[in-house]
């Protein structure tokens, strides 16, 4: 377990991109098997869920607060994000609203800013932010698709809580953050999680894994994970049952150091 926002979370989370709809859409037909999915993974230990106001047009906000709702809330860790055209001050505050009234709960845990928006000065966002915190309505403030230069600028701009995490796109695919946003992160103290940690779905296809999973008696998927987590929390994405064990099972065994360079040498070249 590791901690951010003063509670105990998980090495791995779980992602709800497209449960419950895409992009601002809606789709209700498979409800009930979303919502056992993410409940069934908080059962496995897997307590961080990564959703968003975009994600279904904030379906899949629902439908992770009805999952949640049958656990203890401080045993469960919710990351939401707001959209980068509610970027403004008063549409920050009411975006984050909206989407605690759609979670069913009193706080979120960890709230984003999903995307940069140049059109918006950061700090006028920032500062909206902040006072969500003094309202209580999210504990932690944090930012998503931030580089290094945009990062030093939200820790400066922020004046009174800091900026504990950004998410980004972080995979055995693309290991560009291990050049200077990892480096950077950890010398702030902040917290990096990776969405598409299986590089969407490709690693369905990777045989350079192939010995390296033999060796731990895993499979490829779990390896490629377990390199992640080293570094960051891995938000993969699975509604299946026997997916969400394997997942779940990487919580309990990490790569050595020589199996972390050797893959870092193969998906390098």
């Amino acid at each position: 377990m590791k901690e951010l926002c003063e509670k105990k979370v998980s090495e791995i989370g779980l992602g709800t991109w497209r449960m419950g709809g895409g992009f601002w859409t809606p789709d209700y037909s498979n409800d009930g098997k979303f919502i056992e999915a993410i409940s069934y993974a908080i059962t496995k230990g897997i307590n961080v869920i990564d959703t968003a106001e975009m994600y279904g047009g904030g379906h899949t906000e629902e439908l992770v607060g009805k999952a949640v709702s049958s656990f203890n809330r401080d045993d469960v860790f919710i990351i939401t994000k707001v959209w980068s055209n509610h970027l403004k001050y008063d549409d920050v505050i009411k975006s984050a609203v909206n989407s605690a009234k759609r979670l069913n709960v009193k706080y979120i845990d960890l709230y984003l800013i999903h995307w940069p928006n140049p059109s918006v000065k950061l700090s006028e966002t920032i500062s909206a932010m902040e006072e969500l915190v003094d309202k209580g309505i999210i504990r932690c403030i944090g930012v998503s698709n931030f580089d290094v230069e945009l990062l030093k600028e939200a820790i400066a701009t922020a004046k009174k809580y800091e900026i504990v995490a950004d998410e980004i796109e972080y995979s055995i695919y693309n290991l560009s953050p291990e050049r200077d946003l990892i480096p950077f992160a950890k010398k702030q103290g902040l917290e990096v999680i990776a969405y598409s940690p299986l590089g969407q779905g490709q690693i369905k296809a990777e045989d350079r894994l192939a010995d390296i999973a033999r060796k731990y008696g895993k499979s490829q998927a779990q390896v490629a994970l377990a390199y992640v987590k080293k570094d960051a929390i891995p938000i993969p994405k699975s509604e299946d049952k026997k997916h969400i064990d394997e997942i779940a099972e990487v919580l309990k065994f990490d790569l050595t150091d020589d199996d972390i360079r050797e893959i870092r040498r193969r998906f390098s070249s």
